[in-house]
């Protein structure tokens, strides 16, 4: 049997939507309220690396593949990179200029598009942040099967 019990996995099928969607809400919201991409992606990375925990190794890769998430991790940066070069560009006063904000003014004080780039940097760091966190555990965790493997011979 792989991973751990019926219950455990269960409820942490229903717990991982709760989780992931908890890190988008602060991911979105990270310029409004405390939080942000790095927190967000954090969350995000701990509701997968939950699945993996409860199911395995296997089935959370079958969920977010090595190469998908080798994927997201570089469309992360690249996102953030465009962004900032775009407000290199776009405004050409400096790099990261704030240029939806200071040309376009959407919607008023406290909400969601009143911060101009600062939801897409938020939205940018959170891939990069929770590809690179999960990238890692699971590059671990299979580098760990393979010494545990190898030491049973």
């Amino acid at each position: 049997m792989k991973g751990m019990t019926i219950i455990v996995k269960n409820i942490s099928s229903f717990v991982k939507v709760l989780i992931f969607l908890f890190g988008i809400y602060i991911i979105l919201f990270g310029h409004l309220t405390p939080g942000g991409g790095f927190a967000g992606g954090v969350i995000v990375a701990s509701s997968y690396v939950l699945l993996m925990l409860a199911y395995g190794r296997e089935f959370a890769e079958e969920n977010l593949s090595l190469p998908t998430t080798s994927r997201l991790d570089c469309v992360g940066a690249l996102l953030f990179a465009a962004i900032a070069l775009f407000g290199l560009f776009y405004g050409a006063t400096g790099f990261f200029w704030n240029f939806i904000h200071q040309k376009e003014l959407w919607g008023q004080p406290l909400k969601l598009l009143s911060a101009g780039t600062i939801p897409l940097s938020n939205i940018s760091i959170g891939i990069k942040v929770g590809s690179s966190l999960f990238l890692v555990i699971l590059i671990l965790s299979s580098f760990r099967l393979e010494t545990s493997a190898s030491e049973k011979e």
